[in-house]
This record gives C-alpha cells, sequence and structure tokens, in this order.
C-alpha cells in the first residue's frame, strides 16, 4: 500500500513468521497486533491493511481492534516512552503536577513526542503501583514517589546518559 506521506514503506516481511504461526489461529489478531507492534515499535498503516489481508479481516476490524486497545500505537514513539499514571491515587497525590513539570522540561503533552525522537508522553489510566503513587515507567523502569523536581532530574538523567552514548 502506498501512503500519502513521504513514510517509507514497512518491511512486511519481518512479519512473515508471526503471520504464518498465527493467520489460522481463531482469535489471535490481538497476538498478531502485540508482536507487529514489537517489531516495528508501533502500527504503521501498511502494517494493519496487511495484517487485515492476510487475517481475513477488514482492514476497519483490526483497526478497531488496535484503536480499541490502549497498548497499541498508531504512531511512533520516542526512545523512551513516559508513561504516567494519571489514577486515583496518583491523582491525588499530585500527578497532574509531575505531568506539569515533564511538559515544562520537555516542552510536550500527553501523546507528543519530543522533536529529538528521545521522549514520549502518555498519560495512563493506571499502573497498578498505587503504593508508589505518584508513579511513572520509563520504558520498563518503574518511577515511584516522585515529585516534580525528582522527574526532571529522571528526565535529565536518561538525557545525560544519551547524549554520553
Amino acid at each position: 500500500m502506498n501512503c500519502c506521506c513521504n513514510k517509507q514503506p514497512s518491511d512486511l516481511s519481518l512479519l512473515s513468521s508471526v503471520l504464518n504461526e498465527y493467520k489460522d489461529t481463531k482469535g489471535s489478531l490481538i497476538t498478531i497486533l502485540q508482536k507487529a507492534q514489537d517489531i516495528y515499535g508501533y502500527l504503521p498503516t501498511d502494517v494493519i491493511y496487511h495484517v487485515a489481508e492476510e487475517t481475513g479481516n477488514t482492514p476497519a476490524k483490526v483497526m478497531g481492534v488496535a484503536t480499541f486497545y490502549t497498548q497499541f500505537r498508531l504512531s511512533p514513539v520516542g526512545k523512551h516512552l513516559i508513561m504516567l499514571c494519571q489514577g486515583t491515587a496518583c491523582h491525588v497525590n499530585g500527578s497532574k503536577r509531575i505531568q506539569a513539570a515533564i511538559t515544562e522540561e520537555l516542552g510536550i503533552t500527553d501523546g507528543e513526542t519530543t522533536e529529538d525522537g528521545l521522549f514520549s508522553l502518555k498519560c495512563v489510566a493506571c499502573l497498578g503501583c498505587c503504593s508508589l503513587s505518584p508513579v511513572m515507567m520509563i520504558n520498563e523502569e518503574t518511577y515511584g514517589s516522585l515529585t516534580p523536581e525528582k522527574a526532571v532530574d529522571i528526565l535529565r538523567e536518561l538525557r545525560a546518559k544519551e547524549e554520553v552514548e
């Protein structure tokens, strides 16, 4: 499929083994999309269409699944995905102040990525770490008992590590 923008088409051959393993397994669409996102980092439009074609689903059905579940991303994210909890415990303990500090430090709001592609911010309903509230995860690392200052320090440390590498 050709896109109207200047994006390079995805290498769909990277998905062949996943599709071969799951395409005839009833109820495997979510698994296929999870594995596709692992491969590409998100779900590009051409991958959505390819999965639909290979699994016998309509593109609308595949897109419906991809947009229903918050785990799926339809656009690339930064190298460091910040998931900031906005659940009740985090909200009561100041997650909005943490969000404001992140926004001020990085110049991005919920759903955005920094121009350098280093950070993306995603506010989520719950990370399941209420005893650590307010809490955020960056990639697979959990950071709890946050203050605005602590959150900014964590971001600055990550940026400094990137500059050294």
